[in-house]
């Protein structure tokens, strides 16, 4: 199956380049968040012992809708597992596996909507991606949702909150040290005043 997952690896990358291209915001999909759900959720399926290539194939279409700017951002994960239905079919993905990575998609907004070990590691990657390219974050939060320079910090506070909160159990556990120094460093969170 590595000939599927870098066949869709490439589209989603040409996919970002056209995204990047030709719309307002020219964000890079690819760099600024992409790859890094892939690298982290193929960190976590050797980890948790899931299928590697559902979770890669999953990493890389979850975020599709978004894209390929289709329908709203609260109902990416919808529109994006109708998106990877199509992109799987024309890469002739087989139907047990292509079930499987729709799954991953429509589940990644959050582990609380996981049924299985893969959707896990797809969801819990996207909020690390967050916490590994925090410069992403200020992007989105000055050019996506306007937020002022003095807001920042409450804004940044309550994303690092809401993915850390929506973390799996095991992935919260595991990734707790490493969330409350992005905290400290970024936040100035238990800096004693001097």
């Amino acid at each position: 199956m590595t000939g599927l997952i870098e066949e869709i690896r490439k589209y989603v990358i040409e996919r970002s380049e056209a995204y990047r291209e030709t719309s307002e915001d020219h964000y890079d999909f690819w760099n600024e968040h992409i790859r890094y759900v892939y690298q982290e959720a193929l960190s976590l399926a050797k980890e948790y012992g899931a299928d590697e290539t559902v979770v890669a194939l999953g990493a890389l279409l979850h975020d599709i809708a978004l894209i390929e700017k289709t329908g709203s951002r609260k109902d990416h994960h919808l529109n994006g597992k109708i998106l990877s239905n199509e992109i799987l079919d024309r890469f002739h993905c087989p139907g047990d596996l292509k079930n499987r990575v729709l799954g991953c998609v429509l589940n990644h907004r959050s582990s609380k909507n996981a049924q299985n070990i893969e959707e896990l590691c797809v969801c819990d990657a996207d909020c690390l991606a967050h916490l590994d390219n925090i410069p992403m974050l200020f992007n989105a939060a000055f050019n996506r949702d306007g937020v002022s320079l003095n807001e920042v910090r409450t804004w940044m506070r309550d994303s690092f909150e809401h993915d850390y909160n929506d973390l799996s159990e095991r992935t919260k556990e595991a990734f707790r040290d490493r969330y409350n120094t992005i905290k400290r460093i970024v936040l100035g969170d238990g800096q004693e005043d001097g």
